[in-house]
């Protein structure tokens, strides 16, 4: 048993930089490459792929890279792990045999299934919003264990966690049981840390500018890798060379990023959040330790996509003076224009991006963006775009289009649902044509119920009748409680804070924290997790008002993470936010100014 595994990661999603996986494999040294290529938005793209061609519904771009790397990687004795294989992971490992074979290569190859559920939808209560197109739950790693454990040089997953395939490999080389929960705790805080690549190295980082500064941006970011020890602690780290930089900041970032409470539920363990403890180990190098786990839950997550009907949008040019009166104007003439053909669902968002007194014509201009969705394509189509091209030469004076008119296309709802652990078949169909049934948990518990303690009620709403949202966002001021007599000063809140967002289906979640490299990180910290409340998150994030705000205290991490619940409406795929996977919501955040007592700054 080796003291050390090195994994490392060489995508974060389905489009990420091809030429990672050969970079990772001539680097340096490493035991296991893996690659995250799923999202509740890619299982979509890629359902709707499998309906097109049956022999589809996998990642074709870790195609490419095997047919670059395989040579390389058996070579070198790295054994690669990934959730490419989507909605059809047999037909992924059937494809890298034929690559194998037509290069001459022996190659173990098995895969991992039984996560789709499709065929028993309606036995699993998945169909009250009709037949889903995709319906997968979210398996553990131990199959991914039984199969490294049998040999095999190369391991494609279905709908596994992320963190899966790295708890896989690390629970195959330490031979650690189902209730080892602290190991297994902490190999999840691993994998969550490099499975969005990238990100853990600089990337989507809101201290980018200081390492701009230092030079670590000058060459393309590395791709991260984690140390694995026997007892679950690890060190994130990269290879050396390569651009970006491992800091207990990238770290912490990626940490923040897209959970929920303090506690990380995962088909294997219930990982505790709040006892992440992160220190530096040298020079790219932060290790992890402390991490607490106990018993997973009774259920597992199901990611399902619907079909939700057609949507399209179009972005109207507003430039000078009279913005509001121009929008006003042009939305009365559209809206009489569709008359009883309007769509089902309709969102008007303008937005003020014009300059007074403008050195350019496009920095005078605001847009005005409208999108529309609607059971029918023919309402999603030319019923929608040809009374806004009516208006161009009838409307306000400079009316201009971003987009040609579209037909529109067809849209996803992702739902989250959750079943019994032994409800779902967890198979590994090894390389030498065996099958191997994994068993659910032998321990389940309930996760604890942990609700942020200064939670609020959302506002009741008197009426239930629909209105239309107001096209200016309110700016309403933030004032965050004070100590009486305190001084403060009013600048951005990322004067002093660093944040990090994203979307965990309608939700968004920001993490918020203090850079541990702050001379006064304590005091700050001690600030933010007292001031950042629901209802300052509401006045911070105007358009989080009338949603139901948790926050959830990570003192470890000198932080809060907070989830804003219905946000992005019914998914990504579905929402008509300018941002609709809330990946700028942290930097919206900053820019906010708030009240900051003087001597934090």
């Amino acid at each position: 048993m080796s003291d050390v595994l090195r994994i490392g990661n060489c995508s974060g999603f389905y489009g990420d930089r091809v030429s990672a996986m050969r970079e990772m494999l001539e680097g340096g040294e490493l035991d296991v490459l893996t690659g995250d290529y799923l999202a509740e938005l890619t299982m979509l793209i890629l359902g709707r792929d499998r309906m097109k061609d049956e022999a589809l519904g996998y990642a074709r771009t870790f195609v490419r890279q095997v047919e670059d790397c395989l040579a390389l990687a058996l070579e070198k004795g790295v054994r690669i792990v990934t959730n490419a294989g989507g909605v059809n992971p047999a037909g992924l490992a059937e494809r890298i045999r034929k690559i194998a074979a037509e290069q001459g290569l022996e190659c173990k190859v098995a895969y991992v299934d039984g996560d789709n559920l499709l065929d028993r939808a309606e036995e699993l209560g998945f169909t009250e919003d009709g037949a889903p197109l995709t319906a997968n739950a979210y398996l553990g790693a131990f199959g991914i264990a039984a199969a490294l454990d049998r040999g095999a040089d190369v391991v494609v997953t279905g709908r596994v966690t992320d963190a899966s395939v790295v708890v896989g490999p690390a629970i195959s080389a330490f031979g650690w049981g189902r209730t080892t929960y602290d190991e297994l705790a902490g190999a999840v805080v691993a994998g969550h840390v490099i499975e969005c690549g990238t990100q853990a190295t600089g990337g989507n980082f809101s201290g980018f500018r200081a390492l701009a500064r230092a030079g670590h941006l000058d060459r393309p970011l590395g791709f991260p890798i984690a140390e694995m020890a026997a007892d679950g602690s690890c060190v994130i780290t990269k290879h050396a060379g390569t651009g970006g930089l491992v800091t207990v900041d990238t770290v912490t970032a990626q940490l923040l990023y897209e959970i929920q409470s303090t506690v990380y539920l995962n088909p294997d363990v219930t990982t505790h959040l709040d006892t992440v403890r992160l220190t530096p180990d040298g020079d790219d190098r932060v290790r992890i330790s402390g991490v607490r786990g106990s018993a997973p839950p009774p259920t597992t997550k199901v990611c399902l996509n619907h079909l939700g009907g057609f949507r399209n949008q179009m972005e109207l040019i507003l430039t000078g003076l009279d913005i509001e009166a121009k929008a006003d104007w042009v939305r009365t003439q559209v809206e009489q224009g569709w008359g009883d053909a309007r769509a089902a669902e309709v969102d008007w968002t303008l937005a003020r991006t014009d300059h007074q007194d403008a050195g350019s014509e496009e920095a005078a201009s605001a847009r005005l963006r409208v999108v529309i969705r609607d059971p029918s394509s023919e309402r999603a189509g030319k019923a929608f775009t040809a009374p806004l091209v009516e208006q161009v030469l009838a409307s306000y004076p400079g009316l201009a289009m971003t987009t040609p008119p579209t037909p529109g296309g067809p849209y996803g709802v992702y739902t989250p649902a959750y079943v019994p652990q032994e409800t779902v078949p967890h198979r590994v169909h090894h390389h030498d044509g065996t099958t191997q049934e994994i068993e659910p948990p032998t321990e389940t518990v309930e996760p604890p119920l942990v609700a942020s303690e200064k939670a609020v009620e959302p506002p009741l709403v008197a009426s239930e009748k629909a209105v239309e949202p107001p096209l200016v966002a309110s700016e309403k001021a933030v004032e965050p409680p004070l100590v009486a007599g305190e001084a403060t000063r009013r600048v951005a809140l990322g004067t002093i804070v660093h944040a990090r967002s994203g979307d965990k289906g309608g939700d968004a979640n920001v993490g918020l924290w203090v850079s541990a490299l702050d001379e006064k990180a304590e005091q700050r910290a001690a600030w933010l997790l007292s001031t950042v409340t629901p209802d300052w998150v509401r006045d911070l994030l105007p358009e989080a008002q009338g949603l139901d705000v948790e926050v959830y205290p990570l003192p470890n991490l000198g932080g809060v993470n907070v989830l804003i619940k219905g946000l992005l409406g019914k998914g990504v795929a579905a929402s008509s936010r300018f941002d609709p996977q809330a990946k700028g919501l942290g930097e919206w955040a900053r820019s906010r100014h708030v009240p900051i007592p003087e001597e934090l700054l």
